[in-house]
């Protein structure tokens, strides 16, 4: 009687068991989506964010800026004076053309350095040097600012104006950007100190860059014929999207580094025509003279070439972005075709 008994507990069991394992699958299932809708809204939101605060950014520094931008319009772009003084009367190109011109030089001096090291890290140096050279030359990016601005005070610009200076002034003296004093510390100064700046973050990224490029390449050009130079060349064509964006990083370093261009460039607020002669940019004015603003609208002022730094970092993103996008598209349309 009990044996009986157990076997129709058993078989009831039996029965409610796929109905059972039915709702289970549903409730699992409900909580899957449930979960997929969190995450995506999360996420949502996070991404969101980033464009909340880049609107909120532009819009204090325009509030904060529109006393200026009230009393000088666009004339601020292109004044050349700057007297909180007296005439109460701002304006940034000086400030502009400075920025411009350190950020070239660091280009000019630091792209090629910081391309070679790459190259070599890549495709040349043997295995066992790879990672000491690689930490050796990331360890430059953990340098704080202040310390490569002291250096550059009393290091590098004796050095220069002692030896480089004066023969760069003996051989190409002739053209206008090596006239004048030599003060050693000057826009030259700023711009190498700059490029030495900038150097860890183009060198690692290009390095990156060069080492995903799938091997076939290199073996592809190899086997047709091609010298180590001319499959280097082959690499660095497939990775030129890449290599591109580190050098726009690294502009984007070099226009809005502060401490260090602030300590070598001279700080004089002048257009110069010498690359020997003081110079001014953006972010040492501000990082100069914030603190010293005592009226409103030389605070204002100093925010609006706030804002306009803002924006010309912004513009170098986005000429990034599209440079990338041109760069992609065409290797795209060359593999296509």
């Amino acid at each position: 009687m009990q044996t009986f008994h157990r076997k129709r507990v058993e078989m009831k069991n039996l029965s409610a068991q796929p109905h059972f394992s039915l709702k289970a699958t549903e409730r699992s299932l409900m909580t899957r989506i449930t979960a997929d809708k969190i995450f995506k809204i999360f996420t949502a939101a996070m991404a969101s964010s980033i464009l909340l605060i880049l609107v909120a950014m532009v819009f204090e520094l325009y509030n904060q800026s529109k006393l200026s931008i009230d009393a000088f319009g666009f004339s601020f772009l292109w004044g050349t004076v700057w007297d909180p003084a007296i005439t109460q009367v701002f304006g940034a190109l000086p400030l502009i053309y400075g920025t411009i011109v350190t950020s070239l030089l660091a280009l000019l001096f630091g792209v090629p350095l910081s391309l070679g090291t790459a190259i070599v890290l890549s495709e040349l140096s043997p295995q066992r040097l790879k990672s000491p050279v690689s930490f050796i030359v990331e360890l430059l990016a953990a340098i704080p600012s202040v310390i490569f601005g002291l250096w550059g005070i009393f290091t590098l610009a004796p050095f220069l104006r002692d030896n480089v200076y004066p023969a760069l002034q003996a051989a190409l003296g002739f053209l206008p950007i090596f006239q004048g004093p030599i003060y050693g510390l000057g826009v030259l100064t700023g711009g190498i100190v700059l490029a030495i700046m900038i150097i860890p973050t183009v060198s690692a990224v290009s390095r990156d860059v060069l080492a995903a490029v799938p091997d076939s390449q290199r073996e592809a050009a190899l086997a047709l014929g091609a010298t180590k130079w001319e499959a280097t060349m082959t690499v660095m064509s497939y990775g030129r999207s890449g290599i591109i964006g580190s050098i726009i990083l690294g502009l984007g370093r070099a226009v809005g580094e502060t401490m260090a261009i602030t300590m070598v460039i001279g700080n004089r607020f002048d257009t110069f025509t010498s690359l020997f002669e003081p110079g001014y940019t953006m972010a040492a004015l501000i990082a100069n003279e914030f603190t010293e603003a005592t009226t409103d609208l030389y605070l204002s002022a100093i925010i609006e070439v706030g804002l306009i730094l803002f924006l010309v970092a912004m513009a170098i993103n986005v000429l990034a972005r599209f440079i990338v996008w041109r760069s992609l598209r065409m290797v795209r349309g060359a593999v296509l075709e």
